[in-house]
């Protein structure tokens, strides 16, 4: 009896270790890239108030970075249905404007609205509306939304809004797996209103971007739905109802939500604080980072950088991830480097820029040109050389730490700028002349890099 105990132990063991090993087996393959790619979207779902394409998060190069691309387009007077995610979201607006409101549980509805404000003049007896924070976005405006957390937006503009997000499936808070999922409150995806956006992405990728996006509260029993909430089973058929109108609706008349910009929050001070309320309850969701005078890095003729970290918006820190919004001048260089402490997804929003990237082979992975609404990834420690095409070149790009970290490789803070002239003079055979220039040559530049003709 013990020896069959024991052979059993050993046997669990055995499996685990096994277990254990493949997984690790799959997590090292996953950033066997040999070739990296500019993407665009495979999968289009179309709805009554826009559109919603996502990028396949299956490509080697997502899986390798963990990130899980997509992009809404909002019409005028539409709203992009309350929904939640499993893992961190960064959202960049691209365009236009509108209100986004981010829920947390346990924190109070500190804002009040008058029912005549509200729901207009024609509806009396109705007690005023209470909700919390909401947010005024705009171009150039990057949202923090951490993981489980409801979230909505709404178009109040007179141009279509197009936000553009990454979720990090390889965060710490996503304790399911690596597949894009979605959880929608109200309506879902339409069963008719996906389309492919490329024929290259098949099988279980189509698969899984058709089951996601639906409606949680359909696979509730109707009557303990209705006992749930207290409203009446009509009230209930509506939440769960699919109505094919999509993920993002039309809106019958304009919404009037209150927002920071319009009335001053009102708090109880007689409410307790709860410890949450100290945190995300009160805690700032974003920042715009489009501001040319806020600047983080400049260079004439080079170009500049806005950063979002977690510095700046301490709510980074919770979801680790943060963002880069960059312009070129033209012909003008993005230093080589490295990152030292995360996965990039750059997002490209105007010109056209060709870039390189190396992995630890030497070996060329990325040598492409890269146009207006391209997406690709940079590993962690992968060294990229990016040269702006003769119109300049923008872009925003998603990173999978709040406090990133670059190694540059040219320029006055660079590793060559640090090493004395003797170790890069024995470690390339050249003259201590050559080494110094090579030290020196860029100086007082520093990430961007102006211009500049080489002799022979």
């Amino acid at each position: 009896m013990t020896k069959l105990v024991v052979l059993l132990l050993l046997s669990l063991l055995a499996y685990a270790a096994v277990a254990i090993t493949e997984m690790q087996q799959r997590e090292a393959q996953q950033c066997q890239l040999r070739k990296i790619s500019t993407s665009k979207p495979s999968h289009r779902m179309r709805s009554q108030g826009g559109v919603t394409e996502i990028w396949d998060p299956e490509e080697d190069q997502f899986q390798c970075a963990g990130f899980a691309p997509m992009r809404d387009t909002i019409q005028t007077n539409s709203l992009s249905l309350p929904k939640f995610f499993p893992a961190p979201r960064l959202v960049y607006i691209e365009q236009g404007r509108g209100v986004m409101g981010v829920s947390y549980p346990g924190c109070p509805a500190t804002y009040h609205e008058d029912q005549q404000f509200s729901r207009g003049q024609g509806q009396k007896g109705m007690s005023g509306d209470q909700h919390q924070k909401v947010h005024r976005i705009r171009r150039g405006d990057v949202i923090a939304v951490p993981a489980g957390a409801a979230h909505w937006c709404y178009n109040d503009g007179n141009e279509e809004l197009i936000a553009v997000s990454v979720l990090d499936l390889n965060n710490q808070a996503n304790q399911l797996d690596q597949n894009f999922r979605g959880f929608m409150l109200a309506g879902g995806q339409s069963r008719h209103g996906q389309e492919r956006a490329s024929r290259r992405h098949a099988g279980q990728s189509e698969r899984s971007h058709k089951e996601t996006f639906q409606n949680i509260f359909r696979g509730f029993d109707e009557e303990l739905m209705a006992e749930a909430f207290n409203v009446p089973r009509e009230t209930v058929r509506r939440m769960r109802q699919d109505s094919n109108r999509g993920l993002i609706v039309k809106c019958r008349e304009d919404m009037r939500i209150m927002s920071p910009d319009q009335e001053e929050e009102e708090q109880s001070e007689s409410s307790p604080r709860n410890g949450l309320e100290e945190t995300f309850c009160n805690m700032k969701i974003k920042q715009n980072i489009e501001l040319q005078g806020e600047a983080d890095v400049y260079t004439k003729q080079g170009g500049r950088i806005n950063i979002a970290n977690q510095q700046k918006l301490p709510i980074l820190q919770f979801i680790d991830m943060s963002a880069e919004r960059g312009h070129l001048m033209p012909n003008a260089l993005y230093t080589p480097h490295w990152s030292m402490t995360d996965n990039r997804v750059v997002y490209a929003l105007r010109g056209e820029l060709n870039a390189q990237v190396v992995d630890e082979r030497g070996n060329t992975i990325m040598n492409e040109r890269v146009r207006q609404g391209d997406m690709f990834v940079i590993p962690q420690f992968y060294a990229t050389l990016m040269r702006a095409g003769s119109n300049g070149f923008e872009w925003v790009s998603f990173k999978s730490s709040s406090q990133p970290m670059k190694s540059p490789m040219a320029g006055s803070t660079s590793v060559m700028r640090a090493m004395p002239i003797d170790v890069l003079s024995n470690a390339y055979q050249i003259s201590p002349r050559e080494a110094e220039q090579l030290k020196t040559n860029r100086d007082p530049q520093t990430m961007l890099l102006s211009p500049a003709r080489t002799s022979s």
